[in-house]
């Protein structure tokens, strides 16, 4: 299994201008040398990691969610670099018990090998979840009603999540540190401005923060940044007999998608020629007009 390299665990926020030191994970001395002119890549990773150790300075008890999916997986990436191969807060599973048994055997596999503080927190039943909601959306309702109860267990004032603005319209509002109400709700009305760097970091007493490293990636971005890095994925991501799945959910409410890409540097070709959004297998995309936006609002991801 591959460990962040040396050059990438470097204090990557750092302006260009100063000597950075590198560290490596093995014991070694540390070397100081000028910072390295950035590509497209190294510049998001810079700046992920750079929110990351943001979130862990200024809060006081954190999590990382962890879906399992493509975003997730690089963001345990990210943050094992950030904090120089141990992540040092729990990564946590809201599980529906619903998902594929290829996400579940990765999940037990990565969190050993990545020495993960894993902590699994159940979704409750559908029966107890609105039944205005349309199905699809209800189903994936189960997750934020399993989020709260996390919260509730653990008391986390900040939660780190994988989303992107390019993933979805809703997701496009969304800030880098974006305020939860007392009951884990989002006033998709009332977002704090940010500017450059400077962030609201102070959750109101009671509620949280939800902090999106990867906000400002694409889907290219991530794909491009796992190959480069050479992160592990769940197979479902590739081609078999045609279909391949571009984004991970619950079983019963994801569809793959016709594709032939059997490897990441196909599916990033395919990227670029798609027209078909990235979330065309999810049925709950598929729903009422605001479905989403008003699983959002009560607190989903």
């Amino acid at each position: 299994m591959a460990t962040p390299s040396a050059t990438s665990l470097a204090a990557s926020s750092a302006p260009k201008s100063v000597l950075v030191p590198e560290a490596a994970l093995a014991p070694g001395s540390l070397v100081s040398r000028p910072a390295p002119s950035m590509d497209h890549l190294d510049e998001l990773e810079a700046q992920s990691i750079y929110i990351f150790r943001e979130a862990f300075a200024r809060l006081k008890k954190l999590a990382l969610l962890w879906s399992l999916g493509k975003d997730s997986n690089v963001m345990i990436w990210l943050a094992r670099k950030a904090f120089f191969g141990k992540v040092p807060f729990p990564a946590l599973h809201v599980d529906t018990q619903k998902k594929f048994p290829e996400m579940y055997a990765f999940r037990d596999q990565y969190a050993k090998e990545w020495g993960l503080d894993l902590k699994v927190d159940y979704c409750p039943p559908i029966d107890e979840i609105d039944p205005t909601l349309p199905p699809a959306a209800r189903s994936a309702a189960r997750k934020t009603e399993g989020l709260k109860l996390a919260l509730a267990k653990y008391g986390f004032d900040g939660l780190i999540a994988g989303i992107r603005r390019d993933e979805e319209a809703t997701r496009a509002k969304e800030r880098v540190f974006s305020p939860r109400g007392l009951e884990g709700g989002w006033d998709v009305r009332d977002q704090p401005p940010e500017f450059w760097d400077h962030f609201n970091a102070s959750p109101p007493q009671g509620a949280h923060l939800r902090i999106h490293p990867i906000l400002h990636w694409t889907e290219e971005d991530v794909w491009a940044y796992t190959q480069r890095e050479n992160i592990p994925i769940i197979p479902l991501y590739l081609s078999n007999n045609g279909k391949r799945y571009r984004s991970l959910g619950d079983q019963d409410i994801t569809n793959p998608v016709v594709s032939d890409a059997s490897n990441i540097e196909e599916i990033l070709a395919e990227l670029k020629a798609t027209k078909i959004p990235e979330r065309a297998g999810r049925a709950l995309d598929h729903e009422t007009e605001d479905a989403f936006e008003r699983l959002r609002v009560a607190g989903y991801l």
